[in-house]
């Protein structure tokens, strides 16, 4: 019998998972989703899904998309599984125009598609690193999919923090509304005042990852390069909080969280909270070194 409750405590054995990604950004995608295809005898990748983004990288939603799209494809042949190529998909090219209706892609239609192919028993877990359009789309296309998916979410801050825009969320808040007030099992993994933890060095970098694989060097240049771009000194450091969805997946000891009633993304970038609404997860902490430690380790063993 389908259970929410049980739906939300982290799985035993090997899962099936999707990533939802605007992977050409910044730089903790790519972490993230290497992290992913690296953990295979725990997360069975079945689909990569581009997600729309807009900033200083890109010209509009769509073109952030486009190139979160090619840079996925690059990460998997850096990761050695270019096999991959044929399920990695575009997803939305702009954002939600309102609560109830879907923007129409090949991400949120495989996604619907996957997704019904699982039961409530045998779930798929759709990890989501990006504006969350295309989980959003997915759900308001077959809603039947809401009690086949776990969704685990890195986006808004924590739910004490002031009301201030996360890129994320802030993105498409109408999709965010959808998908929190689905009431399909959702992990939320706040940003501000929780994973703000996992942030890294270039001292730490060069030491685990540089000279270790084509992969290794491409984060450390990328991670490097953006640092740069943003005003780095010679005591910065960088947080990559997108490898967190992966790490709740991985092990109870990465990630610590709790029930509580799931609030509502509000426009105003806070939070409306009602104790009555149906339960969700959040996260609380992060265990920073033994999460990097385990991704240090499987980066520097690629080819």
């Amino acid at each position: 019998m389908y259970s929410l409750i049980n739906q939300l405590q982290r799985p035993k054995a090997p899962v099936d998972a999707v990533l939802d990604t605007d992977t050409f950004n910044e730089i903790d995608d790519q972490f993230a989703l290497s992290y992913l295809l690296f953990s295979r005898e725990q997360l069975r990748t079945e689909a990569i899904y581009a997600a729309p983004f807009f900033n200083s990288h890109s010209d509009s939603p769509q073109d952030g998309m486009e190139k979160s799209y090619r840079e996925i494809l690059n990460i998997m042949s850096l990761c050695g599984r270019a096999d991959l190529h044929n399920v990695a998909y575009r997803g939305s090219d702009r954002y939600l125009p309102d609560e109830k209706t879907p923007v129409d892609s090949d991400a949120a239609r495989d996604l619907v598609k996957r997704a019904m192919a699982h039961t409530p028993e045998n779930p798929l877990y759709v990890l989501a690193i990006g504006a969350i359009t295309n989980v959003a789309s997915a759900l308001l296309m077959e809603p039947d999919i809401i009690s086949r998916i776990v969704i685990v979410f890195l986006g808004g801050h924590a739910h004490h923090w002031p009301p201030q825009p996360e890129f994320n969320l802030s993105q498409d808040v109408a999709a965010g509304r959808v998908v929190f007030g689905s009431g399909a099992p959702l992990v939320q993994l706040p940003c501000m005042g929780v994973v703000t933890h996992l942030t890294t060095t270039e001292p730490e970098l060069r030491h685990h990852i540089k000279g270790k694989s084509r992969l290794g060097d491409y984060l450390y240049e990328i991670t490097c390069r953006e640092v740069q771009l943003y005003g780095g000194n010679a005591a910065w450091s960088r947080v990559i909080w997108d490898v967190s969805a992966v790490a709740w997946l991985l092990s109870e000891e990465f990630v610590l969280d709790s029930f509580i009633p799931a609030p509502i993304p509000s426009y105003d970038h806070g939070y409306i909270h009602d104790p009555k609404r149906h339960l969700m997860k959040v996260a609380y902490y992060v265990n920073r070194d033994a999460i990097f430690a385990d991704l240090f380790r499987k980066i520097a063993a690629s080819v």
